[in-house]
């Protein structure tokens, strides 16, 4: 399959344009950047000294980056709050050309915000600002008015949930009667427990623990990686379950066919940040080219063996997915 990963980065290139809509949590990302030559004598925790600070899209919109990135046509729907963190947040969309039309405000709550204080290129801590509550009714009216005016131009949708609560059963429904009256493909990444609202749509892209937790059981090995897959995709009528494994690369699930392990291809991990994100705006945009699930997968596993080789949150161009196809004739 590696072979074909030219040709596959081709149509992947034929699909800038292609329309795709990300729906869940946003996140903004802080790095404060600085280096630790003392511990403090006030108590035994190292002194930072501050050299500069960035901010970068985390959660659903650094899903929708990476689209963007790779070509991408993208919409994003989720929750902000009123206050300056929203205001980065949306401007770093906004200088991306994603479309934000379809981002809720609410006062009541604050833009979920990840602040990292990074010495010497160690993270030190992670601070979260952040306000769980779920999606009220007229907040899912207005995303749902949203989806259905941008979806008869749709060519795919991603479900990003960091169970900050913008992704509900009662969107997640509006979205299933949408799909059937004209079927895309919906790649939905998981953080919720409660699988059974990822129900009727096209792939899901778990990690291994979270595949264990919708499964019911931990995953110990392969007989128990290859039974939650299966387990995964049937009882909640998927077309395909694509598994996550960190070092151990990734396993597909599809409908009716046998499971497919596929090796990662990272040479050097300095980061995990991200790099789920990157496997589901991958796959979505390979899906939206009409590219099969294994070659989507493949695809996937490439982009995901690139940014972990980046720190922080970090995204992959084509032209980076091209290096890694082999030379001809070599």
């Amino acid at each position: 399959m590696r072979d074909d990963l030219a040709g596959m980065i081709g149509r992947l290139e034929a699909a800038r344009g292609r329309r795709i809509l990300v729906i869940g949590d946003l996140i903004l990302d802080r790095y404060i950047w600085g280096s630790v030559d003392r511990i403090s004598p006030e108590a035994p925790v190292p002194v930072l000294e501050l050299t500069h600070e960035t901010y970068t899209l985390g959660g659903a919109a650094n899903v929708a980056h990476n689209l963007a990135i790779l070509g991408a046509r993208v919409d994003l729907v989720g929750l902000v709050g009123a206050d300056q963190d929203r205001d980065r947040l949306v401007g770093l969309c906004r200088d991306a050309g994603i479309e934000t039309a379809g981002v809720l405000e609410d006062a009541r709550r604050p833009t979920t915000t990840k602040t990292r204080v990074i010495g010497h290129n160690q993270q030190i801590v992670r601070i979260d600002r952040e306000q769980r509550t779920s999606l009220g009714p007229d907040q899912v009216a207005a995303a749902s008015r949203y989806l259905e005016a941008v979806f008869p131009s749709l060519d795919a949708v991603v479900v990003s949930d960091y169970s900050k609560g913008t992704v509900t059963e009662a969107l997640l429904d509006e979205l299933r009667r949408l799909c059937r009256a004209r079927p895309v493909p919906v790649v939905v990444d998981p953080k919720s427990t409660q699988f059974a609202m990822y129900r009727d749509f096209s792939v899901m892209t778990p990690n291994q623990i979270e595949a264990g937790t919708g499964a019911g059981f931990k995953i110990r090995d392969e007989l128990t990686l290859v039974e939650a897959g299966y387990k995964l995709r049937a009882s909640l009528n998927l077309e395909a379950v694509l598994i996550t494994r960190g070092a151990n690369g990734m396993s597909l699930f599809e409908k009716g066919k046998d499971v497919v392990h596929i090796p990662t291809v990272a040479r050097n991990v300095y980061d995990v940040t991200g790099a789920g994100d990157t496997v589901t705006s991958v796959m979505a945009l390979a899906l939206a080219a009409d590219l099969s699930f294994v070659e989507s997968s493949h695809l996937a596993n490439c982009a995901a063996g690139v940014v972990v080789g980046k720190f922080g949150t970090a995204t992959v161009t084509l032209d980076e997915l091209g290096a890694l196809a082999p030379t001809p004739g070599a």
